[in-house]
């Protein structure tokens, strides 16, 4: 049983991690470079769409696998790199529901709208946060690995 709730907590952060990595290093530079604001914006929004409602179910997967693998080991007993994970996991979390509930709602009401200005704003204040997810993420992997 903890092999496959182990599987499926890994496979959910492989969806999210992977998701950014696509965004940030494929798609984000070669849409910036050969598409005007409109197509762009409107292309990135419905990419986000799609993409962020993995990234909800991932979540869902990602905090019920860790907490039952973390409750069924005795927490004082636990690597210290697994309470690092969780809290840079949860720090994540809170970062991507501000995301979805704020820039990224202004995105796609302002790509509806085709207020151009206004979604190339809300664009660029989910940029960094999606940076800064990916920077924990990868912090979390590091932590989890190495700090036993």
């Amino acid at each position: 049983m903890y092999e496959w709730i182990k599987f499926f907590h890994l496979a959910a952060a492989i969806v999210w991690m992977g998701g950014m990595a696509l965004v940030i290093l494929a798609l984000r530079p070669v849409v910036i470079a050969r598409m005007a604001p409109p197509e762009r914006l409107a292309l990135m929004s419905a990419v986000l769409s799609r993409f962020f409602v993995m990234v909800w179910i991932s979540i869902a997967l990602i905090l019920a696998s860790g907490f039952w693998m973390l409750f069924m080991t005795d927490m004082k007993l636990a690597p210290k790199g697994w309470h690092a994970m969780s809290g840079l996991g949860l720090v994540m979390c809170l970062i991507f529901a501000h995301i979805w509930f704020a820039p990224f709602r202004r995105l796609k009401a302002a790509v509806l709208a085709s207020d151009w200005p206004t979604a190339g704003q809300a664009l660029g204040q989910i940029h960094p946060l999606v940076l800064t997810n990916f920077a924990l993420g990868w912090l979390a992997v590091l932590a989890v690995v190495v700090w036993r």
